[in-house]
């Protein structure tokens, strides 16, 4: 009985002894957290006051390690790298500068399978553009999320930092994956889309009527939408064969407006609520030379009917987006066919 005793007691005592151990490692090897990479463009994310905490202008010069190191408490969402792409105002950002930091992003995620995701830092004044073009680029259903700031981080109460860290959790949140590019802006999660600059403060990122896709919350990243117009992953455009981009001009139709004057673009936007007779005329001698016009509301809200078959000189419909946004898309567009209704098929599925 005595020896069956001991026995128990030295069992018991060697399962104590055990979990002790397991519970103890457990304990040193935590989950490992996702890694995202920080792409820097410039912007006034990264600028610098000659006279810090003043409301006066700035220079856009920080270098992302300086901007990544000023907000530690990303490090307890995602483990980060960051590279320096450019470090310039985002007016000064072309369309070549879109394809080569498309490719970058491809290559990445081609070559690079555990990064998780990609927040791509941007001055605000070209930020929908470069975040649409991506949309339409990106070949992967991991995140992209493209942020900025309206206010220096030598600033009074700069935005960048609060925003840097809310990109990096929604680059680093596994729902965030095949929802296309993202703009994270004051802890809103918009679809490349339809992300607009409103205006130049805080809060100045708009969604307009359908793009705003979640939240980012204290406790967590939210979806609560998900884009369902083609992007990313399922788009047909391959940056891999695009050289050069067509000319396509944005012109504003007006009161009293007989057109936009002499050009050599190959298509043109029109931002217009309805033309006049002088307008249309003008528009349809460019269609007779080959030209291809589209037309948007100025405020990208419109859900235009395509023109019927019938119609000798038909005009492409914009359906819902921003002419600058219409205008990325046709270049891209035009790097497939130059058929009116193969375009209109694109605008269609877009």
């Amino acid at each position: 009985m005595l020896k069956r005793f001991t026995i128990s007691v030295v069992l018991l005592g060697f399962i104590f002894i055990l979990s002790s151990i397991l519970s103890r490692v457990g304990a040193q090897a935590p989950v490992e957290s996702p890694r995202v990479l920080i792409i820097a463009t410039g912007g006034t994310i990264a600028g610098e006051q000659g006279e810090p905490g003043t409301l006066g202008g700035y220079d856009i010069r920080k270098p992302i390690g300086e901007i990544v190191a000023g907000v530690p408490e990303i490090r307890r969402y995602a483990q980060v790298e960051a590279t320096q792409f450019a470090n310039i105002p985002s007016a000064y950002i072309t369309p070549d500068q879109w394809l080569q930091l498309a490719r970058n992003i491809n290559s990445i995620f081609e070559k690079r399978p555990e990064i998780a995701g990609i927040v791509v830092t941007h001055g605000t004044d070209r930020l929908e553009e470069t975040a649409f073009f991506l949309h339409l680029t990106v070949k992967s259903e991991k995140p992209v999320v493209i942020v900025g700031a309206q206010r220096p981080p030598t600033g009074i109460s700069p935005d960048g930092p609060i925003n840097l860290l809310s990109a990096v959790r929604v680059a680093a949140s596994h729902g965030a994956r095949g929802k296309g590019v993202l703009v994270v802006m004051d802890d809103r999660i918009i679809s490349a889309r339809d992300a607009e600059k409103a205006y130049a403060r805080t809060g100045g990122f708009s969604g307009r009527e359908m793009g705003n896709l979640g939240i980012v919350a204290r406790h967590g990243v939210e979806f609560f939408y998900a884009p369902t117009r083609r992007h990313t992953s399922g788009s047909e455009f391959d940056v891999r064969d695009i050289t050069t981009f067509s000319r396509v001009d944005i012109q504003y139709s007006y009161a009293g407006s007989d057109g936009g004057g002499k050009t050599d673009a190959k298509a043109i936007i029109v931002a217009t609520t309805g033309l006049g007779g002088a307008e249309r005329n003008y528009y349809e001698a460019l269609q007779r030379k080959g030209v291809i016009i589209a037309t948007t509301f100025p405020s990208g809200d419109q859900v235009a009917s395509p023109s019927s078959a019938r119609e000798a000189l038909p005009i492409i419909a914009v359906e819902r987006l921003l002419p600058t946004h219409a205008r990325i898309l046709m270049m891209l567009a035009l790097t497939k066919t130059q058929d009116i209704h193969e375009i209109q098929r694109i605008f269609d599925q877009y």
